[in-house]
């Protein structure tokens, strides 16, 4: 057996320009948020060049460690507006992010991790404008060769009954890759 084969993570399985740009409909000069963005910041930096030197993009994360991979990848690549923020996603008013100030907010591959998938939500709708859009992505329910253990994973139906509790509304659903969903919501 190959010890050196790489098992590809779940991001590296999505498409993040299409995902961006085509199913959120991110534009130059807009305010995003990467909320959870991991180390590789595949979507920050993404959505970082489609809002363009206009825009700015928040990429946000529990550990700290992610965040300066962000900004090192950032700097390469010569982007210079994103800003990096520390946050427990899970306590409601905990990001440095004012309310309502947000066009667009991203949470991709963090609900199945976390126990207050409710509480995250609510955040992400507390930093979103009105008709700012949130875009759900997550792994499909069932067994898989990869992804986490079936009984981790949140459905979308599960997402949308949360997002209607708090007033967000469910602006298209779609599958987003060979093992993941995707949800819009708008607030």
């Amino acid at each position: 057996m190959d010890n050196n084969k790489r098992i590809p993570g779940g991001n590296e399985l999505l498409n993040p320009a299409d995902l961006i740009k085509n199913k959120l409909g991110v534009f130059y000069g807009a305010k995003a948020a990467d909320l959870g963005c991991g180390g590789a910041g595949y979507f920050a930096l993404e959505a970082a060049q489609v809002v363009g030197p206009e825009g700015i993009v928040y990429a946000v994360d529990i550990l700290k460690s992610a965040l300066s991979n962000v900004e090192t990848r950032a700097q390469l690549l010569g982007l210079k507006n994103i800003r990096s923020i520390w946050s427990n996603l899970e306590k409601f008013g905990a990001t440095n992010i004012n309310n309502d100030v947000l066009d667009f907010a991203l949470l991709i591959n963090i609900l199945f991790q976390n126990k207050n998938q409710l509480e995250i939500l609510k955040e992400a709708a507390r930093m979103l404008k009105k008709g700012g859009k949130l875009l759900v992505i997550d792994w499909q329910v069932g067994r898989f060769p990869i992804g986490p253990k079936p009984e981790d994973k949140i459905s979308p139906e599960k997402i949308v009954e949360m997002a209607r509790t708090i007033n967000l509304t469910v602006e298209q659903q779609f599958e987003a890759g060979q093992f993941h969903y995707g949800v819009v919501l708008i607030k």
